[in-house]
């Protein structure tokens, strides 16, 4: 192999996609989000160094550590009704889609605020028809950039709904990589179709603040996503017999059409490819699925194992995953994304496999399966506080070494974390105007340095205990970090100022 692949290929860390077009975050997001930026007069901490730790077992060898219990789902949700055809030859697909929005805020709603992705790229999304629920015409509503606004006819009540239909289609985009952004999942190559935020979804509403509808950054995930039902009916226009659809959710045929239910989830995703290769393996009750592209069987098993293992010890660990499939698909892309119920994980990762454990695949294999915890069942505000979920799941990395893996920890500490020397404030947002290297290597990188000192303060059977009750009390809800340290609180009394103050620019403890 070269090395400067290599090298390139260690530049990587997962879940972090940027879309082209984005706004650049030192001139209108600098603005919004004047809190989010590092004070300069305070300089970032550099970490010291750590290698492997010696813990107690985890679960489930450790019977003092009580099993997490299965998240309770919530009663009502908004429901998203979708059908569309793809033809998968002329990268276009027709959509209508249904939204039935119920209003979970504690205040009355005067507007819509729709999240439309592919409007950031030019030429992709055309609006057909847009109506009410009854079938009046829409007529008053207005783009601006990404999103589309629809005030309302008259003020929605608390947990009041709002029907609406959208028709509309896309012309696929095929995002070119260049120095200067990174690709993103959404659109085509020569081997994938990749349909990921796809259709326009309503952000969640704040009580006192309103939508939480950040624009795009340069790097990391900035959309919030509310619980909702999706049913999704998908037909292919080609008449071929070679293509291979993998996605959030079971498909059930009806004819000509796939139908999917994906209940209590943040978001429905889906990839097709006339190359893919599949294997599987079931987990308990959890279909593991594998998609691969020819000649990289080996890398896919080895993906396939370690979702199924991760997501063995992860359940023990957090709490069940709540769901009947799990689907991991090699991307023509950099990097990981997670969406509920799938990932996706570049080939770049399959074509440096050599069959060992020491491997960036494994890592982030298991970094990709921890998300389906925190992000899709707790979820976070992802542009501003990203460390709750990206920095939970790149520890969550070592606690599957640590279990699986002992021996290839200490590859784990030095060359996933402490090659990159990282340091910066863990609690940044995805708008660092120091560029992405800065944002990876504080919020994903030292924020796992800081979840190794807080497990080391606190004791494994309060750290466990923390992370399990984390997800119990915020399972299908969107958690801030004062929510995780006030259940920190509440396992432990340890006096956790000073490692804060080391590692947060801003207390993140409730007031």
């Amino acid at each position: 192999m070269k090395a400067h692949y290599l090298i390139a290929l260690l530049l990587l860390s997962s879940c972090v996609a940027q879309t082209t077009n984005s706004p650049t975050p030192n001139g209108q997001n600098a603005q919004q989000y004047p809190q989010q930026y590092p004070d300069p007069t305070r300089a970032p901490p550099l970490i010291s160094p750590i290698l492997a730790t010696a813990h107690p077992p985890i679960l489930p060898d450790n019977p003092s550590l009580s099993p997490a219990p299965t998240p309770i789902i919530p009663e009502a949700h908004t429901q998203y009704t979708l059908t569309a055809v793809l033809n998968y030859g002329q990268r276009f697909l027709l959509v209508d889609e249904q939204i039935d929005y119920l209003n979970q805020a504690a205040e009355y709603i005067a507007n819509l605020v729709l999240m439309v992705e592919p409007l950031y790229y030019s030429g992709v999304f055309r609006l057909n028809g847009l109506s009410w629920g009854d079938g009046r015409p829409i007529e008053n509503y207005e783009f601006k950039n990404s999103q589309l606004h629809i005030p309302l006819p008259q003020v929605l009540a608390p947990r009041e709904r709002v029907a609406l239909s959208l028709s509309y289609e896309l012309n696929l985009p095929s995002p070119t990589p260049s120095p200067e952004t990174r690709p993103v999942p959404f659109g085509y190559t020569t081997r994938q179709v990749n349909l990921v935020d796809w259709y326009p979804f309503v952000p969640p509403y704040k009580e006192g603040q309103g939508w939480v509808a950040h624009p795009a950054g340069y790097f990391g995930e900035h959309l919030v996503y509310d619980v909702a039902d999706f049913d999704v009916s998908l037909r292919l226009a080609d008449q071929r017999t070679d293509l291979t659809i993998a996605a959030s959710a079971e498909a059930e045929r009806r004819g000509e059409w796939l139908h999917y239910s994906h209940p209590a989830a943040r978001n429905f995703a889906w990839s097709v490819s006339h190359q893919y290769l599949l294997a599987e393996k079931r987990v308990g009750g959890v279909l593991v699925r594998s998609y691969m592209f020819p000649h990289h069987k080996d890398a896919g098993e080895a993906a396939l194992d370690t979702t199924a293992n991760a997501l063995a010890l992860f359940t023990d660990l957090f709490g069940a995953y709540p769901r009947r499939l799990l689907s991991v698909v090699e991307a023509d892309f950099l990097d990981g994304m997670e969406y509920d119920g799938m990932y996706f994980l570049s080939n770049g990762f399959y074509n440096l496999y050599r069959g060992s454990p020491s491997e960036f695949l494994i890592a982030l294999a298991a970094h990709e399966t921890a998300h389906q915890w925190f992000y899709a069942l707790v979820g976070n505000d992802q542009a501003l506080e990203p460390w709750l979920d990206e920095a939970l799941c790149t520890y969550s990395e070592r606690l599957y070494y640590e279990h699986y893996y002992p021996e290839a920890l200490d590859w784990w500490w030095t060359y996933r974390v402490q090659y990159y020397q990282p340091r910066g404030w863990v609690d940044g947002s995805i708008y660092n105007p120091q560029g992405y290297r800065a944002y990876r290597d504080a919020v994903y990188l030292n924020g796992a340095v800081f979840l190794e000192e807080l497990r080391k303060m606190v004791g494994d059977a309060a750290f466990f205990a923390i992370l399990r009750s984390y997800v119990e009390e915020y399972s299908y809800q969107i958690a801030s970090a004062p929510d995780f340290f006030a259940l920190l609180q509440q396992h432990s009394s340890a006096d956790i100022v000073p490692l804060l103050n080391k590692y947060f620019q801003s207390s993140p403890l409730p007031r």
